[in-house]
C-alpha cells in the first residue's frame, strides 16, 4: 500500500520563508507591538531570511542535513520568545502571534522534503 503523505519540495519551502520573513519583520509596525515583541520578531525575521536566502543553489553554507535542525531552533526561539513577551510584558496579542509563527514554522519544516535534485 502506498502512503498518501504529501511533502513540500525544498525549493518551495525556501520561497515561502523568503516571503514570510519580511512579513514577520514588519508585523510589529503593522500590529503595533511593543519593543520586546518587536525585537523578537525582527531577530526571528532576519534569521529566517538569512537561512532561506542561502538555501538555494550549490553554494549553500548550511548543509542540507542540518537545515531542519536550524529551523526547529528558530521555531523554538519564536515560541519561547512569544511566551516570554506575553508573560513579562503582558502583550498577549504579540505573544500569541509569535507562538503562532513558531508553530507554523514547525508545521512547514515537518512537512518539507529536505532533498534537492542532483546538480541543483
Amino acid at each position: 500500500m502506498r502512503s498518501s503523505r504529501t511533502t513540500i519540495p525544498f525549493g518551495v519551502h525556501a520561497a515561502i520563508q523568503t516571503v514570510a520573513a519580511p512579513a514577520v519583520m514588519a508585523s510589529p509596525f503593522i500590529f503595533g507591538f511593543g519593543q520586546a515583541a518587536g525585537a523578537v520578531a525582527f531577530v526571528l525575521g532576519v534569521m529566517l531570511l538569512g537561512l532561506s536566502l542561502q538555501a538555494a543553489g550549490t553554494q549553500r553554507t548550511v548543509p542540507l542535513s542540518a537545515y531542519a535542525g536550524f529551523e526547529y531552533t528558530l521555531a523554538m526561539f519564536a515560541i519561547v520568545g512569544g511566551l516570554i513577551v506575553g508573560l513579562a510584558t503582558g502583550e498577549w496579542n504579540a505573544g500569541i502571534f509569535l507562538v503562532g509563527i513558531g508553530a507554523a514554522l514547525v508545521a512547514l519544516t515537518a512537512s518539507t522534503r529536505f532533498s534537492v535534485p542532483s546538480g541543483a
